[in-house]
């Protein structure tokens, strides 16, 4: 692919013509000139060493090497390291349950950590096809949409913990419909919904969902993670276990018999995930019997500045154009390199051919990308900031330098960097990255809604960037986690304000007692037919309690238990 880099400087290539008139119109009042003096014919045999044609190559040649320079001016560049590969596999989406329940431990390490290691491993083993990951609690959301990225998947992968979802439970439901949505729209080319869970199926709808993917052409296969036999669920940074209402000790035990029939339904197959690999194998072999198709992977491209070819062109033309002589004196006696027009046409056009190639704004870009590679980051940014120097329109000189501060934690610095560069860029590309790289800052500073609108923006730009479309979605995720944590940190302080206002409230009814209890006691002492009759009317009501509490409790009682495993 070729491109140029500042297409402005091509304008200037409306002086070729305009020369060519000039010299046409030099060369008609030339020959004016002569005919003045003579006969044409008998003025060329009286200059039998002058060339017609000679003149002209010359000036041709001077054209030519100028149109060259004015070609560097604009910065010629070639595409390098495009990638328009074709790979022949499968597309899968790994559906993996992240519900607290996975944390129990009867399968070693843990139900969760085996399970990552189950799909750490598959994608060692793919090498054409595509993968995509989707967690799921009581809700579900995409992890890594569908991509031949394998580094990413295993990325996303370590990075999966059940605290990631704010509503526990497991349904299954929900994440096959997510899976189901999230494949390309090629017809022909074998795609899996793999679910990793351990089978508490809290929400239903299920068996449902596997029988859509099947009409739909996907195969749906359920990985069980446990014993049927049940084990306790571990409360992270404790010694204890998950407890229910009741103060009960939950065992968590894989559902097998719904894990099958959602397989069955879906047009798959179930594998219990034991402490050997022979799931591993299981799955391996259940993939290979999906039809494979060739798939497009991922194009990228980068830029070299090619200025230098025209640069040795130009040159050669100058040295040829000097080496030709106007007369046909063929032992040289006229040549004069240093004829006072000669010798300024020559040596401004060489001179322009080497300050081309001397220190420019892009040479220092080149400097700075070569110690950016080398982690020397802020030679980086001082290399970067002369090319500022040199221009300060340079949308790629910004875009670096916000790159060497974000690795020096200069992040504010680099946002405004990054705000420049989209500003003055013109390719649509790097723009959405410059976007792309600001919303990596402010999601970091957990600054969600700015980095959300970043995000978006990079999207309108570059609609096919998936890690973009993958963290635009983490980020809401995360907005919304922290508004629920806003609000339950907000809940949790009105609770403690109430507690306060009623232990303030015990408080006082104390001191009121007391006081009643003072002044009782400075009451006379009452008869003891007084006391008899309310020692009486205290036992009546003794009673009438006793006996709401006995109708109370031969009422059937009901409990409502909220899981939250």
């Amino acid at each position: 692919m070729f491109r140029f880099e500042d297409p402005a400087y091509l304008y200037l290539l409306l002086l070729i013509p305009v020369l060519a008139i000039i010299r046409f119109v030099g060369y008609r009042s030339r020959r004016k000139r002569l005919r003045k003096f003579g006969n044409p014919t008998l003025l060329k045999e009286l200059m039998p060493d002058v060339s017609r044609w000679r003149p002209a190559v010359k000036f041709w040649l001077l054209q030519a090497a100028l149109a060259l320079l004015i070609i560097m001016l604009a910065r010629p560049q070639m595409g390098t390291k495009i990638s328009h590969e074709k790979r022949t596999g499968i597309e899968t989406i790994i559906a993996m349950d992240i519900s607290n329940s996975m944390l129990a431990e009867d399968v070693a390490p843990s139900r969760l950590d085996r399970s990552k290691m189950i799909v750490e491993n598959l994608v060692d083993k793919f090498s054409n096809d595509k993968i995509g990951l989707i967690v799921f609690a009581g809700d579900a959301f995409v992890q890594l949409p569908i991509t031949s990225d394998y580094v990413s998947a295993k990325m996303f992968l370590s990075n999966i913990d059940p605290s990631m979802m704010a509503t526990q439970g497991t349904d299954i439901a929900t994440a096959i419909n997510m899976a189901t949505h999230s494949f390309t729209q090629d017809t022909e080319v074998g795609k899996a919904i793999v679910i990793i869970t351990d089978g508490e199926d809290h929400e239903g709808g299920a068996m449902e969902a596997a029988k859509a993917a099947k009409a739909a052409g996907m195969h749906v296969y359920m990985l069980g993670v446990g014993s049927t036999q049940g084990a306790p669920i571990p409360v992270p940074g404790t010694n204890d276990y998950m407890r229910d209402n009741t103060g009960n000790t939950v065992m968590s035990a894989l559902n097998e018999q719904m894990c099958r029939e959602i397989a069955q339904a879906g047009g798959g197959a179930f594998i219990h995930v034991e402490n050997n690999s022979r799931a591993q194998d299981q799955l391996d072999a259940e993939l290979d019997k999906l039809s494979k198709k060739e798939i497009d992977s991922t194009v990228y491209s980068d830029f070299d500045e090619q200025f230098i070819a025209f640069a040795i062109l130009a040159l050669l033309l100058l040295i040829l154009e000097v080496c030709i002589l106007e007369s046909k004196n063929p032992l040289l006696k006229n040549v004069s390199l240093f004829g006072s027009k000669k010798r300024a046409v020559a040596l401004l056009l060489v001179l322009v051919a080497i300050s081309a190639s001397a220190q420019t704004d892009r040479t220092y870009i080149r400097q700075g990308n070569k110690q950016f590679r080398a982690s020397n980051f802020a030679d980086a940014e001082v290399s970067y900031r002369k090319a500022l120097e040199k221009n300060d329109r340079n949308p790629q000189a910004h875009y670096n330098l916000g790159n060497s501060l974000l690795k020096q934690n200069k992040d504010s610095a680099a946002v405004a960097e990054f705000e420049t560069a989209s500003k003055i860029e013109t390719d649509p590309l790097m723009k959405s990255q410059s976007f792309h790289n600001m919303g990596v800052v402010c999601q970091k500073h957990e600054m969600f809604s700015e980095a959300i609108e970043a995000y978006k923006q990079s999207l309108r730009l570059n609609p096919h960037d998936d890690e973009t479309r993958y963290n635009l979605q983490l980020c809401k995720h995360q907005l919304k986690k922290q508004q629920q944590d806003k609000k339950d940190q907000q809940q949790k302080q009105d609770q403690q304000k109430q507690d306060q206002q009623k232990q303030d409230q015990q408080k006082q009814d104390q001191k009121q007692q007391e006081q009643k209890q003072q002044q009782q006691q400075q009451q006379p002492q009452m008869s003891k037919d007084n006391a008899e009759q309310l020692l009486n009317a205290a036992m009546q009501q003794e009673k009438q309690t006793q006996d709401r509490m006995k109708k109370a409790q031969q009422q059937p009682r009901r409990r409502q238990l909220q899981k939250n495993w």
